[in-house]
């Protein structure tokens, strides 16, 4: 089997779940996430021959990632929009449907977590277990599952009290 074939099973068994990863990550910005998911597989490629076999692949993809979409957000930090202008431009947009609203609104509430508990939510959200997740993050499951609790709560109350 020819490295360009496992490639390609590793693209097909992974994009949607890189995907969905990056959309939490950039608070459901379609194009952005499109550019993460693709730097992420450049990545993947380039260092494909450094993947060491202590996890799993998909864990191993999840952990660039993670690293890919934080460095991101470093650099979007640097060049951020102020919060006025976009809520602006999210409330003239009135066509979208209620459920992409709700979608939007808990993006927004994720993106108000602290960069560890929005790492923590959003693989979680994306099914990968407990044990994996501080695998990944490089911390205790113990810690993992009592940050959860924590992490849900809060997105519960900024969902349901957070004016969008």
């Amino acid at each position: 089997m020819n490295l360009e074939f496992k490639f390609e099973e590793m693209y097909k068994a992974n994009y949607s779940k890189v995907k969905r990863l990056t959309m939490g990550y950039t608070n459901g910005d379609d194009a952005l996430s499109d550019d993460l998911t693709q730097e992420v597989f450049i990545k993947v490629w380039e260092n494909i021959n450094t993947f060491r076999k202590q996890s799993s692949i998909s864990t191993w993809i999840y952990r660039i990632t993670v690293n890919t979409c934080l460095l991101s957000l470093r650099k979007k930090k640097k060049l951020k929009i102020s919060g006025e202008i976009k809520n602006i431009y999210d409330e003239s947009n009135m066509s979208v449907n209620e459920s992409e609203k709700k979608l939007r609104q808990l993006y927004h509430c994720i993106d108000k977590l602290n960069k560890d508990n929005k790492s923590i939510i959003l693989l979680e959200l994306e099914g990968l277990p407990q044990k994996e997740i501080a695998q990944v993050l490089g911390i205790t499951h113990e810690a993992v599952r009592v940050r959860v609790h924590r992490i849900k709560n809060k997105l519960t109350k900024c969902v349901k009290h957070d004016k969008f």
